[in-house]
């Protein structure tokens, strides 16, 4: 598990775990970026922007670094 601040651009992500208070969990969630959800970081120059679903998401740097991802394996790779 690594922050999502320090995930590669255009990788595929697995969320495992928010570290952060209640409120900024819920605040999160209702974006979509729940543990077990894919997302891809899109641009990272400044805020990061993320591909949650079908949405672009835009979140600060010390935000990002509360939220732990796992890169998703893709068929074949071990």
């Amino acid at each position: 598990m690594v922050p999502l601040s320090l995930a590669p651009i255009g990788t595929e992500l697995r969320l495992d775990e928010i570290h952060a208070g209640r409120g900024l969990k819920q605040r999160l969630e209702t974006f979509g970026l729940l543990p077990g959800e894919v997302v891809m970081v899109v641009n990272d120059n400044g805020p990061l922007i993320l591909s949650v679903k079908q949405t672009r998401l835009v979140i600060g740097r010390g935000v990002a670094t509360k939220i732990c991802v796992t890169p998703v394996k893709e068929a074949g790779e071990e």
